[in-house]
């Protein structure tokens, strides 16, 4: 009996230090330890994440994440803003009346249907889309019935605005911001974001974020990973028609680095359209003083004509830097017959050698050159697992700390943490990987200690470096716009630009 009452104490002491150790992290080592010992119950147990590949990673950004000696003192954003309904997408179609059938892609909606069966295409890949609902009368309805939705939240919208407020929140640095910026969109602002007068209308423009998590089932419908898709049908920003205002409001403010986004609201827009206002992009990046990078932030797209118009009519070579995902690089691929044009989709986690191959492809052909009029240098690719940075040599610096810190936002913005929380994230890169599949690429293995990785290929450089991804996203909108934003802003050019 006493030998019984022995272990039972034991066994509740052991349970106590546990508690501790899971509430009160903070304390001592050395206390914690000292209290585990005298049980005699061997080691002590090391607190949630140390030690593990999560922590170790997370520890060795912090250590490599460090600010450029050349810093951005003035970032101009445009020209696509607008105001994010965020709920969830399968109670709205339920609330709407709508059961999930056949999932089934549509370039452009025009009806619940259409809506439908979209969400089902793409919640059932586990893949981000955005997309035009072309029937203003029945949007507006659907808006209505999401906007008074008990659990629906209004957030900052628009890869301009959102890359725009990222910024803001560096007290050291001044954001302008042009675009369709309405009551509600101005009131979310950072008071750090200055919008000029000619940027603001009496009207928001509305989105409609539909998300998901990572298992959420509706019916048959299993969503592999969480993530959103998109629809509004927003004709201010489809006509980028705050580009002239963005443009003259530069002579002004004089930035060092100028963010473009709001291609792809174009997609509604008849081609001529298109071509015409394109060309006027490139007309109006062309008047940006010399020296000054712009980056170009890339967007969901359908329109094959669109994406090859944007890659050969001069815009790919009129800006500095590109943003995007995996969606979107392998639809360029496709639309401007590039490498592994002919795979349809990625199968799972994006091929780390296919992946480097387009962007190698991307900077050799219409990047930087001695041959070739471009400024096209910089490409920051970023998808759930790990993110890349590709530049022509000689023109950055600093891209080891930008692709480190890109990836750290990616963790703690979809967490809404402050800092890793390494309970909540977890490792999904492929632990080895080829750097290419067109080339005798080399075998790289993961190393948490060392988390960036870098190889080189004909003048490029790429460095590479995994994700702690959330295990629990509290919101996955504006995730590409925070990490685009945060590798810039640890980006430095060089001044001979």
């Amino acid at each position: 009996m006493a030998l019984w009452r022995g272990s039972a104490y034991a066994g509740f002491l052991a349970l106590a230090v546990g508690c501790v150790f899971l509430l009160e992290p903070q304390l001592p080592g050395s206390a914690l330890r000292s209290l585990w010992s005298s049980l005699q119950l061997g080691p002590a147990p090391a607190p949630p994440g140390v030690g593990s590949p999560e922590g170790r990673l997370a520890a060795a950004w912090d250590a490599l994440i460090v600010r450029p000696a050349r810093r951005w003192r003035r970032v101009a954003v445009g020209v696509n803003a607008c105001v994010d309904v965020v709920l969830s997408g399968v109670k709205l179609l339920q609330a709407l009346g709508l059961s999930p059938g056949n999932g089934k892609d549509h370039s452009e909606l025009h009806s619940r249907n259409d809506l439908e069966e979209a969400f089902v295409h793409f919640m059932g890949k586990g893949a981000a889309a955005e997309r035009f609902f072309s029937d203003k009368e029945t949007f507006h309805d659907i808006a209505q019935v999401a906007s008074e939705f008990p659990e629906a939240q209004h957030y900052v919208g628009g890869n301009a605005a959102l890359i725009g407020q990222k910024f803001a929140a560096n007290s050291d640095l001044k954001v302008l911001l042009c675009g369709p910026v309405g009551p509600k969109l101005h009131e979310l602002l950072d008071d750090n974001v200055f919008v000029p007068p000619e940027s603001l209308q009496e009207v928001d423009e509305f989105h409609l974020i539909l998300e998901y998590q990572a298992g959420e089932e509706w019916d048959q419908l299993k969503a592999p990973h969480a993530n959103r898709f998109i629809f509004s049908h927003d004709l201010s920003n489809g006509a980028m028609n705050m580009l002239e205002v963005f443009v003259s409001s530069l002579e002004e403010f004089q930035p060092d680095l100028v963010v473009l986004s709001g291609l792809h609201m174009m997609e509604g827009q008849s081609k001529e359209f298109q071509r015409k206002r394109l060309l006027e992009v490139v007309t109006s990046i062309s008047d940006i003083p010399t020296g000054v990078p712009v980056h170009l932030e890339l967007a969901s797209m359908t329109n094959k004509e669109l994406m090859s118009t944007i890659v050969h009519q001069q815009v790919f070579p009129a800006v500095t830097s590109l943003g995007l995902n995996e969606q979107e690089l392998l639809f360029l691929s496709q639309s401007a017959s590039g490498p592994h044009s002919s795979l349809s989709s990625w199968n799972g986690v994006p091929d780390v050698g296919v992946v480097s191959d387009i962007l190698f492809w991307i900077l050799k052909e219409h990047g930087k050159s001695e041959s070739r009029a471009s400024d096209l240098s910089r490409i920051h690719f970023h998808t759930l697992a790990y993110h890349i940075l590709a530049t022509v040599d000689g023109h950055w610096a600093n891209q080891l700390a930008a692709v480190a810190a890109g990836a750290r936002v990616a963790a703690t913005q979809a967490c809404a943490t402050e800092t890793i929380d390494t309970r909540r994230v977890s490792l999904k890169a492929p632990h080895e990987f080829m750097t290419s599949r067109l080339e005798a690429g080399s075998k790289v293995v993961l190393n948490p200690n060392k988390p960036v990785v870098e190889w080189h290929r004909e003048g490029v450089s790429f460095h590479f470096t995994p994700v702690l991804v959330c295990k629990d996203p509290v919101r996955t909108v504006g995730l590409g716009d925070a990490i685009s934003a945060e590798g810039l802003f640890y980006s430095e050019v060089h001044p001979h630009l």
